[in-house]
């Protein structure tokens, strides 16, 4: 009887946009794939700050990643955190209960993309907390809500109005959406639930160090995100970089404000992962890769996402978005397969197709290249093209329910505060 013939391995970390539509590019190859990831869902991540802000459950914007890739055959998916890499062994290191495993690969794709930056003031984590994963979407929801019911009880004018200042540090497209949101919290879903305290009179605060909000958009659209969100209550700061955070207090320049919640969308730091591999890095710790996306001296390893650092054709690099980390990841598969074949790789080539955000009800920016959208018909563009991307008709149904009766009722129906620790731990 003949040996089985031995198919290439290809190891991807990270279950991620990038690492999933990596597995998916392969489903049909000469290969067998084994994706790691340390969480056992993926997260569609431009919905986080809805389940921060009460309008989603966690359950509305994640699936297990074992159900996402169940009908692909040469892919096997483990639970496992990644502790490093031996490019020169081909080996992934996992840290595996008492003792270290090993998975060894022929190619190997690394998709861990970033965490928080806090521009080296790691101290203020908690004090600030970001917003990359569903524990870090939960952890503000519940720091928000008891900001209310502390409010509620507290009888210090003082104290009463700190309790009911909120800050948001960082006016990229996170920052303006967790902004927006609080806003339509204070302003319509609390309105009616207190009785001691005027959810409606909170100050929101959105914090920009640059000279305006979404730095990546053309100027009539932030100039209309700006005006947007002023009409919704939130104060807008920018040029005023944030020099100081402590517990319900920050520092801007000279000014100092009093804040019982201070949320921070102000920077990402690449996975470090990345510094295992021995490769160029930039100052955000992402790996300086090939125009093929692969590793100088490891060209069988390729990185893609916001671990990745690939120069656009305006000489700056990519930024951190979905949309590159799916063409990326895109571009990596297709390599091995070259690769596989005795062919030359190709070079990366970004196709923008343009960026979104939306800001409250109704209010939303597009910028699609030649076309440029604002308003309601950006605002109806942002919702069916998030619902239409979310994984599972499952999701898709019940976050349109969610958002009909949140249209409808100007509630959120997810306000809970979940945690068994004491209301006064945060």
């Amino acid at each position: 009887m003949k040996d089985a013939v031995r198919l290439p391995h290809v190891v991807i970390i990270g279950g991620g946009f990038g690492g999933l539509q990596a597995a998916k590019a392969l489903a049909h190859a000469p290969v067998q794939v084994t994706l790691l990831d340390r969480r056992n869902h993926h997260v569609f991540t431009p919905l986080l700050y809805q389940v921060a802000t009460a309008g989603l459950s966690p359950g509305d914007i994640a699936s297990p990643i074992r159900w996402i890739l169940r009908k692909q055959a040469n892919v096997a998916v483990q639970l496992a955190e990644v502790q490093g890499i031996d490019a020169g062994r081909r080996v992934v290191r996992l840290t595996s209960g008492p003792g270290d495993a090993e998975v060894p690969y022929d190619h190997l794709i690394v998709a861990t993309g970033a965490t928080h930056a806090y521009f080296g003031h790691d101290e203020w984590e908690h004090v600030a907390p970001g917003l990359k994963t569903l524990e870090d979407a939960l952890r503000i929801r519940r720091r928000v809500l008891l900001a209310f019911e502390r409010a509620e009880r507290e009888t210090d004018p003082a104290a009463q109005r700190r309790l009911l200042t909120f800050v948001v540090v960082g006016a990229g497209p996170t920052g303006v959406e967790l902004a927006g949101a609080l806003a339509e919290i204070s302003r319509h879903a609390l309105q009616s639930d207190f009785r001691a305290i005027a959810p409606e009179t909170a100050r929101i605060i959105l914090i920009e160090a640059g000279s305006s909000v979404l730095s990546a958009y053309p100027d009539d659209l932030r100039a209309f995100a700006r005006r947007a969100l002023e009409q919704l209550g939130v104060s807008v700061w920018t040029g005023s970089p944030v020099t100081s955070i402590g517990p319900g207090r920050l520092q801007v320049g000279a000014e100092t404000i009093d804040a019982g919640t201070i949320l921070w969308a102000a920077g990402i730091a690449a996975s470090p992962l990345g510094a295992s591999l021995g490769a160029p890095i930039d100052r955000a710790g992402r790996v300086i890769v090939n125009p093929d996306l692969s590793v100088p001296g490891a060209p069988n390893v390729y990185v893609v996402g916001d671990l990745a650092t690939v120069t656009g054709p305006n000489g700056r690099p990519l930024p951190g978005v979905i949309q590159v980390a799916l063409q990326q990841a895109e571009c990596a598969a297709k390599n091995i397969l070259h690769v596989l074949k005795n062919e030359t790789t190709a070079t990366f080539v970004y196709d923008d197709l343009g960026n979104m955000a939306t800001i409250g009800r109704n209010s939303a920016v597009c910028d699609l290249g030649r076309i440029r959208l604002k308003g309601f018909v950006a605002w109806l563009a942002w919702v069916f093209l998030h619902v239409y991307k979310l994984i599972g008709f499952r999701n898709r149904l019940s976050v349109m329910t969610q958002w009909a009766f949140s249209y409808v009722s100007y509630q959120r129906s997810v306000r809970l505060i979940t945690n068994d620790s004491a209301i006064d731990s945060e």
